[in-house]
């Protein structure tokens, strides 16, 4: 097997054929987008080293924001430089999104079709139980981690405390979930190293913007690709309060629709803001949407991707993610509750609670666990249940 430095310079036009097919069969979310890089990159072309491969996933998880977009826009950098790096985080993109802004017209149009209702409606209540399921997905290592360091012993009681600290912020407090999230990751800086250091994390700590229109979506997007922790299903806990409630782009039911959306299609789990962005201001505020979420990823690459060694051995980055991914699991897990409270239909709970048993006991996909649903709400709307 051969290396990229041994073969010479990969050609552009091979990273985007092979990077548009991976966001065109990218179906599963991050499991799938980094076994498909390595399968390519590493097992394949021997274009990348296996221990550097798994290096870089190492660092793209320290990063916020989606890390199997990070990686393969790493990738990218790793095999054609900073052209390499926005041709491949294009074209894994770029698939996904245009999929996402078709089903976004047709389950967003004005007057969609009975049967389109129906799908979007049996969808949609099996998304509490996704929240669910991708937070104890993510749970064993998060606890694993933080048993690690100063004040082992109490590691366990700062990991539930920082779980349920954001399982409320999620349930209760949806705009400022943001501050609960920097909060723990700070006290855990602070746990482990000395009380100075909270002074290098607090300015992380943003609010939500209060006015609407255009800087409201920009600055919602934004807190998706560059303030949050734990993979691309943290949309759900930053986003929900503030299209819902807070500036009206879109009703429960839909916001149900989008992340289910962003579930089924391929590509990265964050282009669900492209949906919210449809909702709020058509195809210009998706496409906003999706630039703004994406643009942090394809910097951190770009310029950080030099200083990867140092970013995981800095103790005070490592203490910092190490509170605020309990806090992130648990904010996804709280906002299972709004996201069922948001369920107008009797027969949509029992939809949940089936879902909720194909995830659970029979141990099957999220992505079927959706479409089946879809499957059994479409069924509903066409015996003359209600569904909107």
């Amino acid at each position: 097997m051969t290396s990229a430095t041994e073969t010479g310079p990969v050609p552009l036009g091979t990273i985007a054929r092979e990077w548009t097919r991976m966001g065109l069969i990218g179906f599963g979310g991050p499991p799938t987008h980094i076994s498909l890089l390595r399968k390519l990159c590493v097992q394949q072309r021997g274009w990348i080293a296996a221990d550097e491969f798994e290096d870089a996933i190492a660092a793209c998880n320290l990063l916020p924001g989606p890390a199997s977009t990070q990686l393969a826009i790493w990738c990218g950098r790793r095999l054609r430089g900073p052209a390499g790096a926005l041709i491949a985080g294009v074209c894994f993109i770029w698939p996904g999104l245009v999929m996402i802004l078709a089903l976004s017209t047709l389950f967003l149009a004005a007057h969609p079709p009975v049967v389109v209702l129906g799908l979007a409606a049996g969808a949609g209540a099996a998304v509490p139980a996704v929240a669910v399921h991708a937070a104890w997905g993510l749970a064993p290592s998060s606890w694993k981690r933080i048993q690690g360091g100063t004040a082992p012993r109490t590691g366990r009681a700062r990991w539930i405390g920082y779980a349920v600290a954001g399982g409320a912020a999620a349930a209760l407090i949806g705009p400022f979930l943001v501050l609960v999230l920097v909060a723990c990751g700070a006290l855990e800086v602070v746990v482990r190293s000395r009380p100075a250091s909270l002074a290098a994390v607090v300015p992380l700590a943003l609010s939500t913007t209060a006015a609407g229109g255009l800087g409201a979506l920009a600055w919602e997007a934004f807190k998706v690709g560059a303030l949050s922790y734990g993979g691309g299903f943290v949309i759900i806990p930053l986003m929900q309060h503030d299209a819902v409630q807070t500036y009206h782009w879109m009703t429960n039911a839909r916001f149900l629709d989008a992340v289910a959306l962003g579930q089924i299609t391929p590509g990265p789990v964050v282009l669900t803001v492209g949906v919210i962005g449809y909702a709020a201001a058509g195809y210009g505020g998706a496409l906003l949407a999706v630039l703004v979420a994406f643009t942090p990823s394809f910097l951190f690459i770009l310029i950080g991707a030099r200083y990867f060694a140092t970013l995981r051995a800095n103790e005070r980055v490592q203490a910092f993610l190490t509170g605020a991914g309990p806090a992130v699991i648990g904010a996804i897990a709280g906002s299972a509750i709004p996201l069922a409270l948001a369920l107008g239909h009797g027969w949509q709970y029992a939809l949940l609670a089936g879902a909720a048993l194909w995830l659970f006991l029979v141990r099957r996909g999220v992505v079927s666990a959706l479409l089946l649903s879809a499957g059994i709400g479409a069924v509903c709307a066409l015996a003359g249940l209600t569904v909107s």
